[in-house]
């Protein structure tokens, strides 16, 4: 990743999960395509960490996350489940524009999801 690479990190209800590209400009549009709505709610995790979620994901009958509900319990009290696609994103700069998340910070929530989802990132395959 280099100083010009600019990410988020998009949780799934199924357990998976990607990095994916943070623009500089039109964000919002980048998290109704990612999270596949049409209003997001934002929840603040910690004061350099969002959690962007569908508004209507709960009432809408998107499955619970519990990749994304385990992180936000990882930095606050837990008080709900979390429904559908999350997109984790820094937090603000002085203008309040969303910012990218750091490269450790990326690390700390990809160690954290892994733990929380019971997963591994596969190793290379033995083609002997």
């Amino acid at each position: 990743m280099t100083d010009t690479q600019r990410f988020a990190l998009a949780i799934y209800a199924d357990g998976t999960f990607q990095m994916i590209d943070w623009p500089t400009t039109r964000t919002l549009q980048t998290l109704y395509t990612e999270i596949g709505c049409q209003n997001v709610t934002a929840v603040d995790m910690s004061d350099d960490l969002t959690m962007w979620l569908d508004d209507e994901g709960l009432i809408n009958g998107a499955p619970v996350n519990v990749g994304a509900t385990a992180l936000y319990a990882a930095h606050q009290e837990p008080h709900q489940h979390y429904h559908g696609t999350a997109v984790i994103t820094g937090g603000t700069d002085r203008h309040g524009n969303t910012l990218p998340l750091t490269l450790d910070q990326l690390s700390v929530l990809l160690v954290l999801h892994l733990t929380a989802c019971d997963a591994h990132i596969p190793g290379q395959r033995d083609h002997g």
